[in-house]
């Protein structure tokens, strides 16, 4: 068992955390230096050179990345997005995929997932196309990479954009291009439960350098500072102390610390055997999950950074969910819902300006019947064998009943 992780017998997540990322905190510390510096910029360089593109926007969360980069779009100096354009999204992703579309005065399109991959289904999309259609914003769900041959053919052939939320996928590739640097931007996310932890914060990565900088502008308050004399935003005056306050575009604060970028750049170094560990229990997961007709899982598409082990209940375990899920609670097994399962049907979704095509239903099916269990960056054999004894004990005493 990972030290720190006695309270469950099965968590679903785990400190990455060890001696370098203290120590490197503790030197920002020592500096006085806390807001965003020398670290971030060290940071957003060597990140850029790991996903494989020219730029990358650190911010505070993987939330702020999200906002960020699609308010970029419409900010760029070239802008690619405008108000009352559609983007279309899976029915399956976390909240703040689809709030920032909103937020920015976007109309959410929603397509159903594919049952297998649970990833958007490539087959939906192109009947949700409408004349206002400008974007796909593919998310990376669980670790698994989009089935990006068939969205470029769809973008090409409709001139969409192609925009990764790559929140939960970091590290994750697809013929050999790691997911983030596939559309025309990506974002990323640090929190604790993820690949890295820097315990907040989040990065948008890109190639387009106007977008870039509209970024670069928006985090911090929409000003000019930071950028080069000659930009894309806002060129420099001749006065640079009036170019300390120039603001030219409406902004956020969404400035990271230095002590979570300091931590990143030591996180960053671990990142390849955080994946590695990943992808040999998820060999282990799948091996041992063959012999269990009754749970479907996740279906890998290129090379998943493994999330976590996503599962839809299926034959005698249809409609067992809520006491499966109590019965691996006494375990000590930890379980939540497939991210936040079809948002279609959380009332929120009134407040949010949207249309969908036809009936959710793969989405909803995994609504009701799945949920996922934690993976780590440590060996889990032992866990793993727990889990499914757990899952066996269930079955036989549910064939009792």
């Amino acid at each position: 068992m990972q030290p720190g992780t006695e309270k469950s017998a099965y968590p679903l997540a785990s400190t990455t955390w060890g001696t370098e990322e203290v120590d490197a905190v503790q030197e920002v510390l020592k500096s006085g230096q806390f807001t965003m510096g020398k670290y971030v910029h060290a940071f957003e360089k060597e990140f850029a050179k790991y996903i494989g593109v020219k730029h990358a926007v650190m911010v505070n969360s993987g939330s702020s990345a999200n906002l960020i980069m699609l308010d970029g779009l419409k900010y760029r100096n070239s802008p690619l997005l405008k108000s009352g354009d559609e983007v279309i999204v899976p029915a399956v992703s976390w909240s703040t995929t689809f709030y920032p579309v909103s937020q920015i005065g976007l109309t959410l399109r929603f397509v159903d997932i594919d049952p297998s991959t649970l990833n958007i289904d490539v087959t939906q999309i192109e009947k949700a196309i409408t004349d206002k259609t400008r974007a796909i914003l593919a998310v990376n769900l669980l670790g698994n990479p989009c089935a990006f041959d068939k969205l470029r053919e769809i973008c090409d052939k409709y001139d969409l954009l192609l925009i990764e939320d790559n929140c939960e996928s970091l590290g994750a590739e697809f013929k050999g291009e790691k997911t983030g640097s596939i559309g025309i931007c990506g974002s990323h996310s640090f929190f604790f439960s993820h690949h890295m932890c820097t315990m907040e914060g989040g990065m948008v990565t890109t190639n387009d350098t106007e977008l870039y900088e509209a970024m670069h502008s928006l985090r911090a308050h929409g000003w000019i500072r930071g950028l080069p004399p000659k930009n894309s935003v806002s060129d420099h005056s001749s006065d640079p102390w009036v170019d300390q306050f120039k603001f030219v575009l409406p902004g956020y604060n969404f400035r990271p610390l230095e002590i979570e970028a300091a931590a990143g750049l030591a996180q960053l170094k671990k990142l390849p055997g955080f994946i590695s560990a990943r992808r040999e229990n998820a060999e282990y997961f799948l091996s041992r999950a063959i012999a269990f007709p009754q749970i479907r899982i996740q279906e890998e598409i290129g090379e998943s950074s493994w999330f976590g082990f996503a599962i839809t209940l299926q034959g005698s375990l249809l409609g067992h969910r809520k006491e499966l899920i109590q019965f691996l609670s006494e375990k000590g097994i930890e379980t939540r819902p497939i991210v936040a399962g079809n948002f279609l049907n959380n009332p929120v979704i009134s407040l949010l300006e949207h249309s969908s095509v036809d009936q959710m239903e793969s989405a909803e099916i995994v609504d009701k019947e799945g949920f996922f269990i934690g993976n780590h960056h440590y060996p889990l054999k032992s866990e793993l064998d727990f889990f499914f004894e757990a899952i066996e004990n269930f079955i036989e005493n549910l064939e009792v009943c």
